[in-house]
C-alpha cells in the first residue's frame, strides 16, 4: 500500500498553460482502485483543454485521460476481478447510470458525465484513483500499447458509425494517430482504404497501417452523383477546411463521419439540396462508449503493431519537453511515463 504524500502532476492551473505543480497522493474511496501510472499519453483534446476549447473542462484539475498503470492497492469495500499488480487501460468515462442516456445504452452522452482528466484529477501522475469499473485487465502488451486502449475505443466507435464494408471504398482525412488507428481497423476489415495527409512522414506510416493509397490533394475523378467518390469518408483533423471536403469526396449514398474535434465556434457552410441530391449520410462521433473492452482485444492480437504509434516517450520530469514536441505536431503519439523504473 502506498503511503500518503505529495506528487508532482502535470495540471491545467490557467488558460494556455499546463503547469508542473505538488499535489497530494489521492485518497481512495469505497469502489475505487489506486493505480499507479505507468503510461499516459497526450491527446488533441489536452490541447484543447489548455486553450479553454473543452467546455466542460474544470481548471486545476490533472490532466491525461490516455494512460494504463498497474492496480497497486484496492479499497476493502471494492468489488473487482483485478488484483494487485496488474496492468490495467483505463476508460475515462464515468457514467451516473440514472439519466435517460445512460438507461438507454447511450452513457457517452450522459450529461453528468465525469471524465477522468478532464472533469477530476486525471493519468498525467503518479498515482490517481480510479473506480473500479473503469479499469481493463491486459494481457501479452506493453504498457505503452495499453494506455492506446481509449483512443483505439474511441475509433472503434467511429469505425462502427461508418458501418463499412468489405470492398468499401473508404477515405481518411488525417494520418495523425486517431487517422492511422482509422485506417488500421478499416483495412483490416476489407475496406480500400486512401489516406489523404500532407505530411511525408504520416503518409509513409498509413502504409505500415494498412492504407493502400496516400494523397496530398484528393481527386474523386469525376461527379459524386455518377458513382465518384468515396463510400465512407473519415475526417480525423478536426479543421473547417477538411470537414467540409468530407463532404465533397463522398459519392451519392456515401456516408461521412466527423471524428476529428472542432473548436466550439466553428461552422462550415453545407448545401442541403446537394445532401439530399446524393443522399448522403453525415454522422459525427462521441468518445467512446461500450469500446475499451474491444480496444484491449485488439491490442493483443498480432495484426497491427501498435507500438509504431508512439513516436516519443518521455519522463514526467521532462513534461515540458513531451508538451513541446507535441505542440510541434511532427510526430505521432506522445507518451509520458510518471512511474520510476
Amino acid at each position: 500500500m502506498v503511503s500518503a504524500g505529495q506528487m508532482t502532476v502535470a495540471s491545467w492551473e490557467q488558460v494556455g498553460t499546463i503547469s508542473m505543480v505538488s499535489k497530494s497522493v489521492p485518497t481512495m474511496q469505497a469502489g475505487d482502485v489506486l493505480i499507479r501510472v505507468a503510461a499516459s499519453g497526450i491527446c488533441g483534446t489536452d490541447l484543447h483543454i489548455c486553450h479553454e476549447e473543452t467546455p466542460h473542462a474544470m481548471p486545476k484539475v490533472t490532466i491525461g485521460h490516455e494512460f494504463s498503470g498497474y492496480v497497486e492497492a484496492i479499497h476493502p469495500d471494492t468489488r473487482t476481478s483485478a488484483d494487485i499488480g496488474d496492468l490495467v487501460a483505463i476508460d475515462p468515462n464515468v457514467k451516473c447510470g440514472q439519466c435517460s442516456f445512460c438507461r438507454s445504452k447511450k452513457y457517452h452522452l450522459c450529461n453528468n458525465l465525469r471524465c477522468i482528466g478532464v472533469t477530476c484529477d486525471g493519468g498525467m501522475a503518479r498515482y490517481v484513483a480510479v473506480p473500479s469499473s473503469a479499469i481493463y485487465v491486459t494481457h501479452n502488451i506493453s504498457p505503452e500499447v495499453a494506455s492506446l486502449a481509449e483512443p483505439l475505443s474511441c475509433v472503434v466507435h467511429a469505425v462502427d458509425t461508418g458501418n463499412i464494408k468489405s470492398g468499401d471504398r473508404v477515405l481518411v482525412i488525417g494520418a495523425g494517430p486517431i487517422g492511422l488507428m482509422v485506417t488500421a481497423l478499416c483495412a483490416t476489415g476489407g475496406a480500400n482504404v486512401t489516406v489523404a495527409e500532407l505530411n511525408e512522414m504520416r503518409r509513409e506510416k498509413a502504409y505500415e497501417f494498412g492504407a493502400a493509397n496516400t494523397t496530398t490533394k484528393v481527386d474523386i475523378g469525376g461527379d459524386p452523383t455518377e458513382g465518384f467518390g468515396y463510400d465512407v469518408v473519415y475526417e480525423c483533423v478536426g479543421r473547417a477546411e477538411t470537414m467540409q471536403a468530407a463532404v465533397n469526396y463522398a459519392k451519392a449514398g456515401g456516408t461521412v463521419v466527423w471524428v476529428g474535434v472542432a473548436k466550439p465556434n466553428v461552422t462550415i457552410p453545407i448545401s442541403p439540396f446537394d445532401v439530399y441530391r446524393r443522399e448522403l449520410t453525415i454522422k459525427s462521433t462521441y468518445t467512446n462508449p461500450y469500446g475499451m473492452e474491444r480496444a484491449v482485444k485488439i491490442l493483443s492480437d498480432s495484426k497491427v503493431n501498435w507500438r509504431n504509434l508512439i513516436s516519443h516517450t518521455f519522463s514526467l520530469d521532462e513534461f515540458d519537453s513531451a508538451w513541446a514536441v507535441f505542440k510541434k505536431n511532427t510526430g505521432l503519439k506522445v507518451c509520458v511515463k510518471p512511474s520510476y523504473d
